[in-house]
């Protein structure tokens, strides 16, 4: 288990006023050899920033749900005056502006829903090349070339059925234009890989930095080589009704630096509807395949069918990070899992993009256990022997001013 609290003197005073975090500051720009992980709060859905630690650029999923605006959703933040395709480039433009470059190494996209990828949005606007609409992945790269494209189901898209949707096609449309335009490499996830997301810049440098690819279509890690196993059963033998869903199919990858290792699987479920199989259980063979890391992003936005009992037993996270939007997340179960010491032993702390009035309402007294609001940035020291969490305003067009500083945690 990682110890929260164990560290020498020396590491510490290297940790906190190399690159001192204060706030209502700016968050002081990235340096080499440090790991920045921004999970963007537009209020539309999933997005993840990485600058890892020789300054290679990642992003995963880029989310512009189409859901109508209600009492249950989040509006755009930090407001509609831009789409949330153009917040998430404007705020990427901002953390890079010490590092040279202006394109984006890679984008994993986890699945193909609308809060991850974005969705065909009539009132977005159209690109005048290729006619697709501007909305998540699609708004995301056309505004910000990306080197490379990783997603599930390239290049047939027809597993388990054929992908057909407004939303699918509309990504497969911008997917041809940047293959076009900027020479964009599209790849199909492998899973079991350690190669797939490599350092671009100075690889040699960070031997102890390693992205591995754990699960996706129910193929999962075995934790031995680059060795698979299916935990699904063959499509030929499912009822079509019975197949798995978009979001059992979800990517899922654990991240490593140093003794800091760090989780994030897309809407992978872990507790299936009564009276479904087992198989569709995939939280369970990916947790083993994990084991325990520092910081934990909750599958499906910590939805009632994430974050299972076993799963967190394994993972035994000091760090959970909710990307929410909608008041149903997290579910009032799931954030009892997450905070019980009967499913895991040791301090966590939980932290959420949103959490409104109505959220706590909805979740009760342990909604007092959730911190956050904001855009919520993992920064990992040098060599992965400390992390801290910093809480970002995400109400402002201009900057991002720091709103509360947490940690130092340390990795055992």
């Amino acid at each position: 288990m990682k110890n929260l609290f164990t560290f020498t003197f020396i590491f510490i005073f290297i940790s906190v006023d190399l690159i001192s975090q204060n706030i209502g500051e700016e968050l002081p720009k990235w340096e080499e050899g440090y790991l920045d992980i921004h999970h963007i709060n537009t209020g539309r859905g999933d997005c993840t920033f990485f600058i890892l630690p020789d300054g290679t650029t990642m992003i995963i999923d880029a989310g512009d749900h189409n859901r109508p605006d209600g009492p249950r959703e989040f509006s755009i933040l930090p407001n509609d005056k831009k789409t949330p395709g153009e917040w998430i480039v404007k705020y990427i433009k901002f953390m890079i502006k010490n590092i040279n470059t202006d394109r984006i190494d890679y984008l994993l996209l986890t699945h193909f829903h609308s809060d991850h990828m974005g969705s065909f949005h009539e009132e977005r606007p159209f690109s005048s090349e290729n006619g697709f609409v501007l909305s998540g992945v699609s708004d995301v790269g056309f505004r910000l070339p990306i080197d490379k494209i990783v997603d599930r189901a390239w290049p047939n898209y027809n597993w388990p059925k054929v992908l057909n949707d407004k939303h699918t096609n509309n990504y497969r449309k911008f997917l041809e234009w940047t293959i076009e335009e900027h020479n964009t490499v599209i790849e199909q996830f492998e899973v079991g890989s350690n190669h797939q997301f490599k350092l671009v810049n100075n690889n040699s440098k960070y031997l102890n930095f390693e992205i591995r690819n754990i699960a996706a279509n129910g193929i999962v890690w075995t934790g031995v080589n680059r060795n698979t196993r299916n935990f699904f059963p063959e499509i030929k033998n499912l009822n079509p009704e019975d197949y798995p869903t978009e979001n059992m199919c979800s990517t899922a990858i654990r991240l490593s630096y140093g003794k800091f290792d760090y989780f994030t699987g897309g809407d992978m479920p872990g507790l299936p509807m009564a009276g479904s199989p087992g198989w569709q259980n995939i939280e369970k063979p990916v947790g083993k395949a994990v084991g325990p890391v520092e910081v934990h992003v909750a599958n499906h936005h910590g939805y009632i069918d994430a974050a299972s009992i076993g799963f967190l037993r394994n993972l035994k996270p000091q760090v959970n990070i909710l990307q929410t939007y909608v008041v149903s997340q997290p579910g009032p179960k799931t954030l009892e899992r997450m905070l019980s010491q009967k499913v895991y032993k040791g301090p966590r702390e939980i932290f959420a993009t949103n959490l409104s009035d109505v959220n706590k309402i909805f979740i009760g007294n342990s909604s007092d256990n959730i911190k956050g609001g904001g855009h919520i940035v993992v920064r990992v020291s040098p060599g992965g022997r400390d992390y801290k969490i910093i809480i970002l305003d995400d109400q402002n067009e201009t900057d991002y001013r720091i709103k509360s500083v947490h940690g130092p945690y340390f990795c055992d």
